[in-house]
């Protein structure tokens, strides 16, 4: 099965090493092309190459790892998906100027963290996301954990938790053998109606948790 990732920031690039130590081959991509990602695959070896945009989403599994405020105009102009996997790593959090008023809006609880939560209305952010993936088979993964901790599935004697949750048990299937490949330990939330809100940041009650299975 073909791997791709969308987006080659703190998400993107940590998937990119996580699956180049475990060997598993990806397709990297970002909106300033391939050249802009020569120096990241020449350190990740042979496993990772890095292609256009439609290139990575062409795979047969596609990580969508691009910030909330560019959600549309990445995922919303890609071609048909066809039945193919989409995982949909977003959260709705916008990043903030640590000059601007909205970094000391006292009403903000995420200021002190760089980030404010977008306003989704009574919706919650897969709901939102699916909009622009129609035809793809949805999975919400690897989002809720701090990116920085991903590089490090063993930990404390034991291996971290990743949430993943989703309408088709075949594409879940898929995405949990992908959890478990890069080392991490899969645990299934249900349907993408109740998983997405429970493990979306910045407000699911299972966000930001890193649990450990011993």
């Amino acid at each position: 099965m073909s791997i791709g990732i969308i987006g080659s920031g703190a998400l993107g690039s940590k998937l990119a090493r996580i699956f180049a130590k475990n060997g598993i081959a990806a397709t990297i991509s970002n909106s300033r092309g391939p050249a802009s990602l020569a120096s990241l695959v020449e350190e990740l070896g042979p496993s990772i190459t890095a292609g256009t945009v439609e290139e990575a989403a062409s795979a047969d599994l596609v990580f969508a790892a691009v910030r909330w405020v560019d959600v549309g105009k990445v995922m919303g102009i890609l071609p048909a998906w066809n039945g193919r996997i989409v995982v949909d790593g977003t959260n709705p959090v916008e990043f903030i100027d640590p000059n601007s008023p909205d970094a000391k809006d006292p009403t903000n609880p995420l200021a002190a963290y760089g980030i404010k939560a977008v306003d989704l209305g009574e919706k919650y952010s897969s709901e939102v996301f699916r909009q622009y993936v129609p035809g793809a088979r949805l999975v919400k993964a690897f989002n809720h954990l701090d990116v920085n901790v991903l590089p490090e599935p063993e930990v404390s004697g034991g291996k971290r938790v990743l949430f993943y949750s989703g309408d088709d048990a075949a594409a879940k299937a898929e995405v949990r053998k992908i959890i478990e490949a890069t080392g991490f330990f899969p645990v299934d939330l249900g349907a993408l109606d109740v998983g997405g809100v429970l493990a979306s940041l910045p407000f699911g009650p299972l966000s930001a948790h890193s649990f450990i299975k011993i």
